[in-house]
């Protein structure tokens, strides 16, 4: 999507991404080797009672989701941060994810008008409704000058 496509208040919805064993364990053994991302029969007898996908690997899951229904082909190059990230319930592996993204601010910078941004909630929901994910987001555009 080009920059001006997007409006406040727009919902883009992408999915299911069914996250697999596999990818779980490359994932955590690669990037966050914890007990509970990389060894399932110690998992089985953890807090979680199975394992779990790194947050981190939701977020990259969540990031592939958006690029693929929003960011490829779009002017976006950067993103200065988030406002906030929060991982209410595990990531397993079987689950379908499901990705909600709601527009909240679509604005040109006043001080760079070459600069598009976009402010916006990602959520990510297992195949029983639950968010696994909730984060808010800022997007930078390059745009033509005015």
């Amino acid at each position: 999507m080009k920059f001006a496509e997007f409006h406040a208040g727009q919902v883009i919805e992408a999915g299911p991404y069914l996250v697999t064993e596999a990818e779980v364990l490359q994932f955590a053994k690669a990037y966050d080797p914890q007990w509970f991302h990389t060894d399932a029969e110690a998992a089985a007898e953890g807090p979680f009672g199975g394992l779990i996908a790194s947050g981190w690997h939701t977020g990259g899951i969540a990031m592939r989701l958006v690029t693929d229904a929003a960011l490829a082909g779009s002017e976006s190059f950067a993103s200065p941060g988030l406002a906030y990230v929060k991982w209410p319930n595990p990531v397993r592996p079987g689950d379908a994810l499901r990705l909600v993204a709601d527009v909240i601010e679509v604005r040109r910078s006043e001080k760079r008008p070459t600069l598009g941004i976009l402010r916006w909630r990602w959520r990510l929901f297992n195949q029983r409704e639950q968010v696994a994910l909730d984060l808010e987001a800022t997007s930078l555009f390059k745009l033509e000058a005015q």
